[in-house]
């Protein structure tokens, strides 16, 4: 009967009792492989399924539907929520337009009836396929130049109008909406007309339907980030003040809105006098437990699928998030985890592109590169926050790299206790997130450089191999951000070096920086934890040109032997001590060993 289901056989991983799920059945089992249950019911996890319908007709569901009654009872008239990456946001916003849109009526029929929002009762569900809703997702809105993105958004805006055809057979259809609506689909519409498109399309089903619209936007910014990415950032801002702005700002036929993201996009950039915008972030309380798993739905969906066992690793892995004042698995992870039979990994990495990351973090300095470290061993880290930053002052802004570490997933609110005005104890939300950060972070440092390359760096400066070492590290920094509009160079090589280290050796061995030893303080040590294994002391100096490379080097080493910076690990009974002198002069190295 198994095979008939298409049930496979499998060991439990971690010695825990699970199951397997296929399409439309599960199969649990224990730890001796005896078979314990069988239900044929539609279980299989939803990855990347981001259709409401098609999950609920043949995927495993958490049912989050109380957020329609949420909005029925307080929707402004403009909600902005952000959440990062993989939270949910598509799906969450396409079950909306299944229950509002009269063009999804008949879909909808039986989705509802048994969720929360079916029983939440008649003056509910008058509402369901009642409204006229007008569903756009940005996200794949990305292209390298204005001109091949405003070309994508001809095309994407003529694929919106095509759905809605049929709104020009009515006789309420004036001949210059139709003419309007037709020169989209032609492709023969100007910048102008292109970017007033979706006021357009709302003013005609408005005059179709005799109501009021309802306007579902999701991943809002993705437009704008990759113009910003790419160097076309004004021509696009100028374009989406207009498509945003005339949709939503004093618009008479918009019923309400809602728009997700992962960044908030600054009211003075893209929504300037929109007074009716209510946004909601990871710091807000509204609407906090709706996109993402809380602990009831996770021992719940435990409990469901037979693996109450894994729960702890569960936590461990995926918890630990803080929405507002709400605690939240991340749902990304948490499927994929059930879906490749409880095995613990990282599946959130690679979800997104972090090309911010990479240019805040080219400015990032020691002592922030050093707050990033204590993060890794689970040191809380106070912040203040601006989340009205906008991308043009990105790199200048001090709050902007915290801020955005925050808001796509990388930290978390540590306590729901702001400790002062526009001051938070930020953390690493939990395990996934730690074995995320340090490829994901240095990667934003050194693109193009992987594991390997790190690891074959750290291998031969513990072995001593400084010629080596320096040609590595070489090749590293070939592949790093700009160093030349660094004011103090020393402090930033010291960051970069204490960051990398500290990333990749953090589990065997002790990272220590500007600490007392002998007569002075060393740049960077590396204490083994195995004494038997040697250690690392580093110096660095920063050259003015090429040409003093070696003397900088030379000077760094005898720096650490004059003032016996060994002493730190003869004090910690570690017996060989690898000396280094390193000399860095824009993205050229000199190193000395001894």
């Amino acid at each position: 009967m198994a095979a008939l289901l298409g049930i496979r056989e499998l060991d439990g991983p971690n010695g825990i009792s699970g199951l397997i799920v296929d399409r439309c059945s599960t199969f649990a089992y224990n730890e001796n492989k005896r078979t314990v249950g069988v239900t044929v019911m539609n279980r299989a996890m939803p990855i990347g399924v981001e259709d409401f319908k098609k999950v609920r007709e043949n995927y495993y569901f958490v049912d989050k539907s109380d957020f329609i009654r949420q909005l029925i009872d307080r929707h402004g008239d403009v909600t902005l929520i952000t959440r990062p990456r993989r939270f949910g946001k598509t799906l969450t916003m396409s079950m909306l337009e299944y229950f509002f849109s009269v063009d999804k009526k008949t879909d909808s029929q039986d989705l509802f009836s048994e969720l929360d929002i079916g029983k939440a009762g008649a003056e509910y569900m008058k509402y369901q396929g009642a409204c006229p809703v007008i569903f756009i997702s940005l996200k794949d809105l990305k292209n390298l130049s204005w001109e091949s993105m405003l070309d994508q958004w001809g095309l994407f805006l003529r694929r919106l109008y095509l759905r809605y055809q049929y709104l020009c057979d009515s006789d309420d259809i004036d001949d210059e909406m139709k003419a309007d609506f037709y020169r989209i689909i032609k492709r023969e519409a100007t910048e102008n007309e292109l970017a007033g498109s979706l006021t357009r399309l709302m003013e005609i089903m408005e005059a179709y339907y005799q109501k009021p619209v309802i306007l579902l936007i999701d991943e809002c910014d993705a437009p704008i980030q990759q113009a910003w990415e790419c160097g076309f950032y004004t021509e696009c801002m100028a374009f989406m003040r207009l498509f945003l702005g005339s949709a939503l700002k004093t618009n008479p036929v918009l019923d309400f809105a809602v728009l997700t993201g992962v960044l908030r996009i600054a009211k003075e950039s893209v929504f300037s006098g929109l007074n009716n915008l209510e946004v909601c972030s990871v710091l807000s309380d509204t609407y906090s437990d709706v996109f993402g798993f809380t602990p009831g739905e996770v021992v719940n969906m435990a409990s469901e699928l037979n693996i109450t066992s894994a729960l702890p690793e569960l936590q461990n892995w995926y918890d630990g998030y803080r929405i507002g004042t709400s605690e939240i698995y991340n749902p990304w992870s948490v499927i994929n985890y059930i879906n490749h039979h409880c095995i613990p990994m990282p599946y959130w990495i690679n979800t997104a592109n972090n090309a911010i990351l990479r240019e805040l973090l080219s400015h990032a300095d020691y002592l922030r590169i050093k707050s990033l470290q204590g993060l890794l061993h689970d040191e809380p880290i106070s912040v203040s926050l601006n989340e009205g930053v906008v991308y043009e002052r990105i790199g200048q802004d001090q709050s902007a790299l915290y801020t955005l570490l925050l808001t796509t997933g990388y930290l978390t609110v540590a306590s729901d206790v702001q400790t002062s005005y526009e001051r938070y104890l930020l953390r690493i939300p939990n395990e996934e997130i730690k074995r995320v950060y340090s490829m994901e972070i240095l990667n934003s440092l050194a693109e193009g450089a992987d594991r390997d390359t790190f690891d074959g760096l750290f291998d031969l400066l513990l072995n001593g191999k400084g010629d080596d070492f320096s040609y590595q590290l070489q090749r590293i920094l070939l592949c790093f951000a700009s160093t030349y509009d660094i004011a103090n160079k020393e402090s930033f090589y010291h960051g970069f070096m204490l960051g990398m280290t500290a990333l990749f050796l953090g589990k065997d061995y002790v990272v220590e920086s500007n600490h007392e030893s002998g007569y002075g303080r060393f740049d960077l040590a590396i204490f083994p934890k195995d004494i038997s294994k040697a250690g690392v002391v580093m110096e660095f100096k920063s050259a003015d040109g090429e040409k003093q490379l070696e003397e900088k080097a030379k000077e760094a080493l005898q720096q650490i032997e004059d003032r016996k910076y060994e002493t730190a690990f003869e004090q910690r009974g570690i017996s060989m001590v690898w000396k280094y002198g390193i000399a860095f002069c824009g993205k050229k190295v000199h190193v000395v060993v001894k």
